[in-house]
């Protein structure tokens, strides 16, 4: 058993073992009965004082292991061939203020394609504990919004404040590729296989913005072995788009043109393998994670959880063998003893 370490899960029981250095201590003050003897060879006898000691000190060394078992001793060992299985996520949010558009809906009520997206978003990393996820977010720049990690419970508390208006007004595409593509690169371990590292950027717009060219991304995403999904989410045309004042209240709504590079979003996408939807309901988003459920699953150098074992019952066990022979022997030492008269 390969045992990682060793610790007490109730550590304040032994304290308890400092009161048996005082017991012994006031033990050894009281007056020391005088030991009488029918001749003067029974002085000679070599068990006389051995015999009377050894089960004082069984029973000592009893308490001491009842008192340690109190503790809860545990050895932490790690799990034999546990390894973690899953994906490398980048997932990439067009946080630019076209996201406002309200063309999605949520049962009978109509939300904005931030709103329509965000529940998807946590369900895709609730349901894959196994895989490393991260965001960028992206307006007229992109952002590390959350490295990869295995804390998806953090992960979705964080994704829950994303927001419109976050970073400045645009929508740099190609950047958003090229800091998604930058903390892959980061969160692979040494001589770690590239198959299984993606991509998932969802947008609404054409990209206007940034100092990477979107399909000169796609490229430098090709050339790592990274697939590309990209989503374009809402419909085209004229869709409602709330109007806010300067305080950020609203004061109404107006139909506004929304235009969708559909061409360059299948461009990126097909040049890495990867597949691009058209997300004008909540469902084709799903569609898109369901499909990277088809790809090969990579191995993580995690290390293995470690499981604690209970060590317990063979202290407590060994400490009530000891107390219970050393009261069987106090016992019939008395019995065996002949009066003294």
């Amino acid at each position: 058993m390969n045992i990682s370490s060793a610790t007490f899960h109730d550590p304040l029981w032994l304290l308890l073992l400092l009161a048996l250095p005082v017991i012994v201590w006031l033990r050894r003050r009281r007056s020391i009965p005088a030991l009488v003897v029918p001749g003067a060879h029974e002085w000679h006898s070599p068990s006389a004082t051995s015999s009377a000691l050894w089960p004082i000190v069984c029973a000592y060394i009893g308490i001491a292991l009842l008192v340690v078992g109190l503790a809860r001793p545990q050895v932490l060992v790690p799990l034999e061939d546990h390894q973690r299985r899953g994906y490398d996520f980048m997932i990439a949010i067009d946080l630019s203020t076209s996201m406002y558009a309200e063309d999605f809906q949520r049962g009978a009520q109509t939300v904005n394609r931030l709103q329509a997206v965000k529940p998807i978003i946590s369900a895709f990393i609730n349901e894959r504990p196994d895989d490393r996820i991260g965001i960028v977010v992206f307006g007229g720049r992109a952002y590390t919004f959350a490295p990869l990690t295995f804390d998806h419970e953090w992960l979705r508390k964080q994704s829950a404040r994303l927001s419109i208006g976050l970073i400045e007004d645009g929508t740099a595409i190609g950047d958003a590729i090229g800091v998604s593509l930058r903390r892959l690169r980061e969160g692979r371990s040494e001589g770690q296989p590239r198959q299984g590292s993606f991509i998932v950027l969802l947008t609404d717009g054409s990209s206007n913005k940034g100092s990477l060219d979107p399909r000169q991304a796609a490229r430098l995403a090709a050339d790592e072995e990274v697939v590309v999904y990209t989503i374009g989410a809402g419909a085209e045309g004229l869709v409602p788009t709330p109007i806010f004042d300067y305080a950020g209240n609203r004061t109404g709504t107006e139909m506004r043109e929304s235009e969708i590079d559909s061409l360059l979003l299948r461009d990126v996408a097909e040049s890495t393998g990867g597949l691009f939807f058209r997300a004008t309901d909540a469902n084709a988003v799903r569609d898109a994670f369901a499909r990277i459920d088809e790809a090969q699953k990579i191995e993580f150098a995690a290390s293995p959880p470690l499981v604690s074992r209970e060590l317990f019952h063979v202290f407590a066990l060994i400490g009530v063998l000891l107390l219970g022979l050393a009261s069987y022997e106090a016992h019939f030492r008395a019995a065996r003893e002949p009066a003294v008269t």
